[in-house]
């Protein structure tokens, strides 16, 4: 399903699975980023914050067409973005999450640290939270 949403004077074309979207809202739009806590135990602080940002800029610009990213970015909500930054025990569980959200159609770009090829960080490209949340219900906030 198709559907126009208005906002300040723009049209912005979003498709929608369901009718939990960018057009309720009460539907915050969000960036869910997982990072891996055995990293955060081990790596200075400073490694995996840039871990994080390279996947969320990684799956912003991989997604930068979609709707919902051009909405996210959009200069009138660029300074009202919303993240979710979470935690995974380690490299099993990033790759089994990675694979769920490939199964559940949810895009995101898992960041392979280079050249060691090491996963480190999984971010979503920007969706309605209804549409994204059950995926990472069972995950703790990062701390």
């Amino acid at each position: 399903m198709s559907q126009k949403i208005e906002e300040i004077g723009s049209v912005v074309d979003a498709s929608v699975n369901d009718e939990n979207s960018a057009a309720n809202p009460d539907d915050v739009v969000v960036q869910y980023v997982v990072l891996r806590r055995d990293l955060i135990d081990s790596w200075p602080l400073g490694s995996v914050v840039t871990q994080g940002c390279h996947a969320s800029v990684a799956a912003i610009w991989e997604f930068k067409d979609d709707p919902v990213t051009l909405q996210y970015c959009d200069p009138l909500h660029i300074d009202s973005m919303h993240k979710v930054t979470l935690e995974v025990k380690g490299e099993i569980q990033i790759m089994n999450l990675s694979e769920k959200l490939k199964l559940g159609g949810i895009s995101h770009k898992l960041w392979m640290e280079q050249p060691e090829n090491i996963p480190t960080c999984i971010a979503t490209k920007p969706y309605p939270k209804s549409h994204v949340s059950s995926f990472f219900k069972k995950l703790k906030l990062c701390k």
